[in-house]
């Protein structure tokens, strides 16, 4: 049975959707970093919020670890980095907060535009100083969108309900996208030459990080209003502060800050500066939705293999987990069969091709590519598995290739991998027999029917007599039992393929027994 931490708080709900999915679940808010790197071992999933910080030295400790699950969108606070390379699936609920964290930044918009805070303060003082806060009209203004995501869109939305005019900068915006959502699209610069309003909602990455710089800052049209309610670290508080000082911007409203709990801050002092504390997520609905949201997907995860708003590897819905299962245990059989064989002696790994035809040319082949990936590095990785191959590939500099062909197959579903190193190029196919069970078709272009098997010796010979009796004779002297054989050959009298399972792994003497036998070019053990 798989087990689950709560390290934060989270709904009892999303406690009850564990238990009933039979998952066992521990729920330990508060714990010191200390006491949770104790106990992290015996846990397959991390369910957290904000206040667990997801190191490297927890990701060490926690060595049975498959998945974490951020009930929130963000997750500056796991090493996602270290996540990846010990294999351990970061999940995310960028949906369940999204409406509150918009409302929340429009309401923001309005206090910051009118000076509510103040007002209120004032007027519960008894002061009545009516003239002293004149503020300003939403209608006809300009915001400007640093980030027009999931959140950024509701916001658009929102805006042009109040007769606003929106521009929006976000490099992964496409022009299309911006059209339906009715902004215009334009560069950094322009925003802040045009914006009257000026709100963030992009995640906080090396690419982001004081994205309004004090640079920036200087660009911004004169009387501008900022407003951050996505991360902190996005803006330069000093540099803001200062600039509000001045004069250049009007006033600014904060729900996030650089330092988180924000006791102090160059800002606090400021008048136009309205202040919460990283409220965009506080809601009954907003805590509720993502807390079920997370329990959900992990237990989609650990369950089924689902994988649901992963930060490091591709999505598979629940629904098509099931289906996608025996094509990702093809793929990485061909995978493993592919690394198995290509040696060191071969050179390093340059190119993987990877191929699909038939119906699995119609499916999701990103989880495929990273299936067959996990297998290929396999033999010289230990912890190798779907989330980290990829990034392990691309750090040794291997070329990765999908094609999809949309042509006639011999077979329902075929997947051909291709693996070129320094020295040769060899490539390996498989399908799927009845939908589920994997079966090699093709070796080097040689025709060879067989299944998997766990323990499989494979031979290269030249195609002439005697050959069988010879190498049979081999392993029955050894005491190896034959399981299966099966045969392929390019031409009579040309390379001939031998690939038989064993019941027992082949003994390295025996392996130089078979490599000895005339005619034999190669003999590999394979173990899946």
């Amino acid at each position: 049975m798989p087990k689950v931490l709560i390290s934060d708080k989270l709904s009892p709900a999303a406690v009850a959707i564990f238990r009933t999915r039979g998952i066992d679940v521990d729920v330990k808010p508060g714990l010191s970093p200390a006491d949770l790197r104790a106990i992290i071992g015996g846990y397959d999933g991390l369910a957290i919020r904000s206040a667990t910080k997801v190191t490297r030295e927890l990701l060490e400790a926690a060595t049975a670890l498959k998945v974490v699950g951020r009930a929130g969108i963000g997750v500056d606070n796991v090493d996602v980095k270290s996540a990846t390379a010990r294999g351990v699936v970061v999940m995310n609920t960028p949906h369940g907060n999204t409406i509150t964290t918009a409302e929340h930044a429009i309401a923001m918009m309005f206090a910051l535009a009118r000076q509510i805070p103040e007002a209120s303060v004032s007027t519960k003082a008894g002061k009545w100083e009516k003239n002293r806060f004149m503020g300003v009209e939403l209608t006809g203004k300009t915001l400007g969108l640093i980030g027009c995501g999931n959140i950024g869109s509701i916001v658009a939305d929102r805006a042009i309900g109040l007769k606003m005019k929106v521009v929006a900068y976000d490099p992964f915006l496409a022009e299309k996208r911006a059209l339906e959502l009715g902004v215009e699209k334009v560069e950094l610069d322009t925003l802040l030459t045009r914006a009257d309003f000026i709100t963030l909602h992009t995640p906080l990455t090396d690419a982001t990080r004081n994205i309004l710089s004090r640079e920036a800052l200087a660009k911004t049209k004169p009387g501008v209003r900022i407003i951050n309610c996505a991360r902190g670290g996005l803006l330069d508080e000093a540099a803001l502060a200062e600039a509000i000082a001045s004069g250049q911007v009007a006033g600014a409203a904060l729900d996030v800050f650089e330092v988180e709990p924000a006791k102090e801050n160059p800002l606090f002092a400021l008048e136009n500066v309205v202040c919460t504390p990283h409220l965009g997520a506080a809601t009954a609905e907003a805590q509720e939705n993502v807390a079920l949201q997370v329990a959900e997907q992990m237990s989609d995860f650990l369950l089924t293999g689902a994988v649901a708003n992963a930060i490091n590897m591709p999505s598979v819905s629940a629904e098509d987990a099931p289906r996608l299962r025996p094509y990702m245990d093809l793929c990485r059989l061909l995978g493993a069969f592919a690394g198995q064989l290509t040696h060191s002696r071969e050179g390093v790994i340059r190119c993987v091709r990877i191929e699909y035809e038939g119906q699995a040319a119609g499916i999701n082949h990103r989880p495929l590519t990273a299936a067959v990936l996990a297998g290929l590095m396999a033999p010289v990785m230990a912890g190798v598995n779907m989330v980290n191959a990829p990034v392990a590939a691309r750090e040794r500099g291997i070329d990765v290739a999908e094609v999809a062909h949309d042509r006639p197959s011999e077979y329902q579903t075929l997947v051909r991998v291709t693996v070129e190193a320094d020295k040769l190029t060899r490539s390996v196919s498989g399908t799927l027999i009845a939908g589920r069970r994997p079966r090699l078709v093709e070796i080097k272009g040689i025709p060879v029917e067989a299944d998997f098997a766990p323990h499989m010796l494979y031979v290269t010979n030249k195609d002439k007599p005697g050959f069988i009796g010879r190498f049979g004779a081999t392993l029955a002297g050894a005491g190896i039992n034959i399981a299966t054989f099966h045969l392929g050959r390019a031409e009579p009298g040309g390379d001939a393929i031998c690939l038989v399972s064993v019941d027992e792994p082949v003994p390295e003497d025996v392996l130089a027994m078979v490599r000895d036998l005339p005619q034999v070019v190669q003999a590999t053990r394979l173990a899946f």
